[in-house]
């Protein structure tokens, strides 16, 4: 069997980024992790830290905030799994700069040109990859307009890797259910 993309969905504390983990250490494989977070404030640093020290040491690891097609590709990585933990904060990174008010055409508009290279990337490599997302529309509508937006725009983004992906994992509470 080739390369497969796997996209694992959730809610916050579902389980995905330790399931995604296990997935890429299953066997004798090597790992890409592709890091999105971004030490904005003292908890995420702390937090940051806390996942980098949890990570199997031999395992590369890519800080990558956006751009992350074009980072992976220019990596030249051979490893045999690259994981993208995660698509949330990657939207975040883009989305949140734009000028205000943000459209939900602009805010889409530019997570699409992550999602285009984001599947660029895994057609040219020989890897398998498993990406991480959170599961947003099943809370609140948000508040204010940014938020809407952002919702939005990354509830389109999953779709788009969902239909792209040869397995979709939704978490709930821990437990993985495959949805295709």
């Amino acid at each position: 069997m080739g390369k497969q993309l796997t996209f694992i969905l959730g809610g916050a504390r579902s389980g995905k980024s330790r399931y995604a983990e296990e997935l890429a250490a299953a066997g004798d494989k090597s790992v890409l992790y592709v890091a999105t977070a971004v030490p904005f404030d003292d908890e995420m640093a702390e937090r940051i830290k806390r996942h980098r020290a949890e990570r199997p040491s031999h395992w590369h690891t890519l800080e990558a905030p956006a751009q992350i097609g074009t980072a992976v590709a220019d990596s030249k990585s051979d490893a045999d799994v690259v994981l993208v933990d995660c698509l949330t904060v990657l939207a975040n990174n883009v989305i949140v700069p734009l000028p205000e008010p943000v459209s939900i055409e602009v805010a889409e508009s530019a997570l699409n040109v992550e999602i285009d290279q984001l599947l660029a990337a895994f057609a040219a490599s020989n890897a398998d990859w498993i990406i991480v997302s959170n599961e947003v529309g099943l809370g609140i509508v948000p508040a204010y307009p940014l938020g809407r937006v952002y919702r939005d725009a990354l509830g389109r983004a999953n779709q788009r890797l969902a239909a792209a992906a040869d397995r979709v994992i939704f978490m709930v509470s821990g437990l993985p259910l495959v949805v295709k």
